[in-house]
């Protein structure tokens, strides 16, 4: 059963229905939009993990690789990082560097989901090292922002920022989502 009281100050308001409500209903609607999110993170897939072999890498985020168990080659975009775009000041160098860590190298994928472009998000580990933060702790890449989290390996950019490695050197390095919102994507080669 459901109350609406207008003048008892010391329980919850409810501003989208502007009446006052009791702590009980408060406490009933905060455990129904609770229980959903619970119930959603623990139905999450688990990352699918093999071992493959790099057989292409096509710019600093982003490699082919070969199942060791066999298949079909699989794109896949590095999970956590965002490395400037081929056709970018440092796209060519980020490239360069991740293909001498790990191309025709055996690698573990975890791969977790798909991107937007259908390629698998996933984190590579080559001889016990995670590669993005390889990448990022090279100054190769940033660490991916998402609105107000600065990502994955944050404290490796903030290293390799404050040694100005790799793209740090430049004071004025670009953030590739910029460099994409004001000249779009690179040309195919």
């Amino acid at each position: 059963m459901f109350h609406a009281f207008l003048t008892v100050p010391r329980w919850p308001v409810c501003a989208a229905l502007r009446v006052v409500i009791s702590p009980t209903v408060a406490l009933l609607l905060c455990a129904a939009a609770v229980v959903p999110l619970a119930v959603s993170a623990q139905n999450l897939p688990e990352p699918r993990v093999y071992e493959a072999r790099v057989t292409r890498v096509f710019d600093g985020d982003t490699v082919w690789v070969q199942p060791l168990a066999g298949g079909r080659h699989r794109k896949l975009r590095l999970d956590g990082l965002d490395a400037p775009e081929i056709c970018q000041d440092g796209g060519t160098e980020s490239r360069d560097a991740l293909a001498r860590r790990v191309l025709r190298q055996s690698v573990t994928v975890s791969e977790r989901q798909r991107d937007d472009y259908g390629r698998g998000l996933a984190r590579l580990e080559h001889g016990g090292e995670d590669v993005g933060g390889w990448m990022v702790d090279q100054g190769q890449a940033w660490s991916y922002r998402w609105r107000r989290n600065l990502g994955p390996y944050q404290a490796q950019e903030t290293l390799a920022r404050a040694q100005r490695r790799g793209l740090f050197a430049q004071a004025d390095a670009e953030i590739p989502r910029a460099f994409r919102q004001r000249h779009g994507p690179c040309e195919l080669p």
